[in-house]
């Protein structure tokens, strides 16, 4: 493969061979160091076995892993051969987890011991896998990998070498396969090329935020795009050192990030009030950090997010599926996303018309000759024409531009409601709602009206140890609220449907529709009059 094209391995190779011994990763579950030389050998060996057990340039490795080193092996350890990775969500399930995988057209599947049975509840569904590859690197001893399948700690024996193999590949041939969350229809697999990848656009960023002896944390999946192309990818241009950590753990966090002498995290919206809404810790101000990226920060946290854990907050707008790229470096009014880093955007409506200042509307990127072929989805053409329609990229989200030229975030177009003959905005409830002292999280969505539209209803989770009537929680945002946003109905729970990435999903709530523990503010105003 040509030295001109960059990609992730090519970055590697060059790190290794530059900063050797250097720790790439510190593995917080194994209080463990991994250098940026054993991270190129393992790719190295990785490859070599891929190669023994019959993987050519071209084909495919789905994976169903949690994070781990060996997961960045395997990243890295395909594109040694010119083969494409499919991470896969490990929270799926059913029809959403064999439709990823087989879409994908993998041959290859590496799974974790613990998430062999995930793996075997779709089996039957996904045959064009020929390959199953257990990883046992992290199993109890008496695991055994069951018949028909192969085991990964084969890759990291003596007898596979750790010298790259001489292969040659297409530069035009698939690299990565990241797959949307299919909340507007099916699933779209987000096409990486060898020759056409993020990492050149990541570069710049990340030279602004760390510096060589950065140590930058994440708790959130490898296999999705903000842990691989945020912490990951920055980290391994600037050759500064990665702390990975399981999962993200409130109570933990703070311990984590004290252990791996972080100086940079990255978070996203729904991390922020779940970590200010737990108890005051000794540790929270004392550390080393100083700056956190973030997406989707609420504005009316932004301060106290800083003050609180004595930070500072970058704030970070991109998609998986998308060219464009907007930060608010601190250079920006709190609650900001900023202004867009080399690109034109429109703010429109509808009619694709452009919306005055001050008013939402969907954001555009302008596609340049340079940027034509950014965003192509895997096996369907037709929905990578409809996302760039003509010269501009619909993001499908909604923001509003102030007179200075800032972008605010408002919401998913999809995401809103109509009620009383007006749009409601979901994000813009849930941000009055999460005001509430005692409230740790929510998510609002539309139900059906006995009329023709929507009815709003909010699932609301509590602080640990507080409580709250729905009424007083109704009474809270009358005030606060247009009168056709106040939620009409309100249900408090224990705990919520998520993804792996610590989104709630909201369909499944969505499905369980009006139980009997829900609050109905209609019946309760007419039983008082």
């Amino acid at each position: 493969m040509s030295r001109g094209i960059t990609n992730w391995e090519q970055v590697l190779e060059d790190q290794a061979e530059q900063l050797g011994n250097k720790p790439f990763l510190y593995l917080l579950s194994h209080d463990r160091h991994v250098s940026y030389r054993e991270t190129h050998e393992n790719a190295n060996r990785i490859a070599n076995y891929l190669l023994g057990v019959g993987a050519r340039p071209g084909e495919g490795l789905a994976t169903i892993m949690g994070n781990s080193q060996s997961f960045l092996d395997l990243f890295f350890g395909v594109q040694r051969l010119g083969l494409y990775m499919n991470p896969v969500n490990t929270a799926l399930r059913g029809e959403g987890l064999s439709f990823i995988i087989d879409n994908s057209d993998a041959k290859f599947l590496v799974v974790d011991y613990d998430l062999l049975e995930l793996y075997r509840s779709v089996e039957g569904n996904i045959p064009q896998i020929e390959f199953a590859i257990v990883n046992t690197l992290e199993a109890p001893d008496g695991f055994v990998v069951p018949d028909g399948m192969l085991d990964l700690r084969d890759a990291y024996r003596d007898s596979v070498s750790p010298e790259r193999p001489e292969l040659a590949s297409e530069e035009d041939s698939l690299l990565l396969l990241m797959y949307t969350s299919g909340t507007t229809g099916l699933p779209k697999g987000v096409v990486s090329r060898y020759n056409r990848n993020i990492v050149d656009r990541i570069r710049p960023l990340a030279h602004l935020l760390l510096a060589e002896d950065s140590v930058y944390y994440t708790a959130l999946p490898l296999f999705h795009g903000n842990a691989l192309f945020v912490t990951m990818t920055q980290t391994l241009l600037v050759g500064c050192t990665m702390a990975l950590s399981k999962r993200f753990s409130a109570s933990s966090f703070w311990d984590e990030i004290h252990c791996s002498k972080a100086t940079h995290f990255n978070t996203i919206g729904a991390i922020i009030p779940i970590l200010l809404k737990q108890p005051t810790r000794p540790n929270e101000k004392n550390h080393h950090v100083q700056v956190v990226l973030s997406a989707g920060c609420p504005a009316e946290l932004w301060e106290p997010f800083e003050n609180r854990f004595n930070v500072q907050l970058w704030e970070a707008y991109a998609a998986v599926d998308g060219s464009g790229l907007i930060v608010n470096f601190g250079n920006a009014p709190k609650g900001s996303i900023g202004k867009p880093v080399d690109a034109e955007t429109r703010l429109v409506d509808d009619a694709g018309n452009n919306v005055p200042v001050g008013q939402p509307g969907e954001l555009l990127f302008k596609v340049t000759d340079d940027k034509k072929d950014n965003v192509e989805y895997y096996k369907n053409p037709a929905a990578s024409l409809e996302k760039t329609q003509g010269e501009w990229e619909h993001t499908g989200d909604l923001m509003l531009q102030d007179q200075e030229g800032f972008l605010y975030f408002i919401g998913r177009k999809t995401d809103s409601m109509r009620r009383r003959g007006e749009n409601v905005s979901a994000f813009e409830v849930e941000r009055e709602i999460q005001k509430h002292p005692s409230v740790l999280e929510c998510a609002v969505f539309g139900v059906p009206s006995e009329m023709t539209e929507d009815e709003i209803m909010a699932c609301i989770r509590l602080v640990e140890g507080k409580k709250l009537a729905p009424r007083r929680l109704w009474d809270f945002l009358e005030p606060n609220l247009a009168s056709f946003a106040v939620p009409r109905y309100v249900r408090i729970v224990d705990e919520f449907p998520r993804t792996e990435t610590f989104r709630i999903k909201k369909d499944e709530l969505k499905a369980m529709g009006i139980t009997p523990d829900t609050f109905d503010a209609e019946k309760q105003i007419q039983k008082q009059k």
